[in-house]
């Protein structure tokens, strides 16, 4: 029941929520996240840190850039989890919509560019 209720607590914030949906897309830069959510670095990774503490995401480095994907879904919560961010949240709440429009948006731009931009 704790992993349970760790899952829930990391999920129940808006914005890692938003971070979630983006990542059911494809792995992304902090700074990917930064511009389509309009956020700055200092939030988005705060929120990153929780996500992964819940095992939610994991990160990889290439070069200067971290990279965070989801994990692999560990359980049947997690299935329906990863399948609800990727086919409800993002496609019936316009904010999600919103987030992805941005995401396929900055994802064109290299990465020095973005990083510049806030």
């Amino acid at each position: 029941m704790k992993e349970e209720l760790n899952l829930f607590r990391a999920l129940s914030d808006e914005t890692r929520l938003r971070i979630m949906v983006l990542l059911t897309e494809e792995e992304l830069c902090v700074c990917q996240l930064e511009w389509a959510l309009n956020l700055t670095q200092a939030k988005v990774s705060r929120h990153l840190t929780v996500l992964k503490n819940a095992g939610l995401v994991q990160d990889r480095r290439e070069g200067l850039w971290i990279f965070y994907s989801l994990t692999e879904a560990r359980n049947e919560l997690e299935k329906t989890i990863h399948k609800y961010l990727k086919e409800y949240f993002a496609k019936k709440l316009d904010f999600f919509k919103k987030d992805l429009a941005n995401m396929k948006k900055c994802i064109t731009k290299p990465l020095e560019k973005l990083a510049t931009v806030r």
